[in-house]
C-alpha cells in the first residue's frame, strides 16, 4: 500500500518562490502548505505536507482531517479508513472524524456502515461544510434525493470557494455532470482567478459534449496556471480528437 505509513523523505519543493527570509517551518507553514496545494489539485504534495503538520502538532484536529480527505481524492479508501479511524482514538465521536470514515466507507461500498457514521457526525454539536459534503455523498451514491439542498448547507456553513470546488468534484466521481458542473461554476464565479476551478469547468465541459466551452476552460486555466500539466494533455487530446474526425469527415467527402 502506497501510504500505509504515511512516513515520507523530504518534502517537496515549497509552493511559491523562495522567500528572502528565513521562515519558520512549523505546523503552520506545514498547513498553508497543504492547503495552497489542495486548491491546485496537488493531491499527493497536499497530503505529504498534512502529514508533516501533524509531525509538527499531532493535536491539530483539521489535520488529520485534511490527511483523510486528500487520502480520498487519492482513492487510497482503505488508507483513508484507517486512518480516520486512528484519529478518532485521538478525538472520539469528533463529526469531521466521522464523516472522513463515513465518506471512505461509502467509497469502498459500506453504505450502511457510512450512514451510520454521518447520523453520528450529524448528531455531535456545531456543523460543518464536510459533514454536510458527506451527506450529501450518500444521497448521490444511493440514488435518493437530498444532495442538492446538503450540497447547500455545505455552502452556507463555508463561503469558501474550496467547499463548491469539492462538492463539483464528489459529483463528478459519481458521473452527475450536469450537476458537477452547476457547482464549478459557483467556484469560479466565487474564484475567477483560482486556475483549478477553470480546470474542473473544463473537465464537466467535456463529459457533457461542450467541447468548445471545455477548451476555452482549460486554456483560461493555462493562461493562469501556464505549466499545467492535466489541462494541457486534455486540450491536446481535443485537439487530437478533432483532427481525426476532421480529416475521416475529407476522406469520407472525398470519396463520393
Amino acid at each position: 500500500m502506497r501510504f500505509d505509513k504515511l512516513e515520507f523523505g523530504p518534502a517537496p519543493e515549497d509552493s511559491g518562490n523562495e522567500a528572502p527570509l528565513p521562515v519558520e517551518k512549523d505546523f503552520s507553514y506545514w498547513f498553508r502548505e497543504a492547503d495552497t496545494n489542495r486548491r491546485i489539485g496537488q493531491y499527493e504534495n497536499a497530503l505529504r505536507y498534512y502529514s508533516r503538520a501533524l509531525e509538527e502538532d499531532k493535536a491539530q484536529v483539521l489535520a488529520w482531517v485534511g490527511q483523510v480527505q486528500m487520502l480520498v481524492l487519492l482513492s487510497e479508501y482503505p488508507q483513508a479508513r484507517l486512518w480516520s479511524q486512528k484519529a478518532l482514538e485521538l478525538f472520539p465521536n469528533n463529526p469531521d472524524l466521522l464523516s472522513a470514515q463515513s465518506q471512505a466507507e461509502c467509497r469502498l461500498g459500506n453504505i450502511s456502515t457510512a450512514l451510520k457514521l454521518s447520523d453520528a457526525a450529524l448528531l455531535q454539536r456545531g456543523e460543518s461544510a464536510y459533514q454536510w459534503q458527506v451527506r450529501a455523498e450518500l444521497s448521490v451514491a444511493t440514488k435518493k434525493t437530498g444532495d442538492i439542498p446538503s450540497f447547500d448547507k455545505a455552502e452556507l456553513a463555508n463561503r469558501d470557494w474550496l467547499v463548491s470546488l469539492e462538492s463539483s468534484i464528489i459529483y463528478l466521481f459519481y458521473d452527475c455532470y450536469s450537476k458537477a458542473q452547476q457547482r464549478a461554476r459557483v467556484a469560479v464565479e466565487k474564484a475567477p482567478d483560482a486556475c483549478y476551478c477553470w480546470y474542473i469547468m473544463g473537465v464537466c465541459g467535456q463529459k457533457l459534449g461542450f467541447i468548445e466551452s471545455a477548451q476555452r476552460n482549460y486554456s483560461r486555466c493555462l493562461e493562469l496556471s501556464p505549466h499545467h500539466r492535466e489541462a494541457e494533455q486534455r486540450l491536446f487530446e481535443i485537439n487530437q480528437s478533432g483532427w481525426s474526425v476532421g480529416r475521416l469527415l475529407r476522406r469520407m467527402i472525398g470519396r463520393k
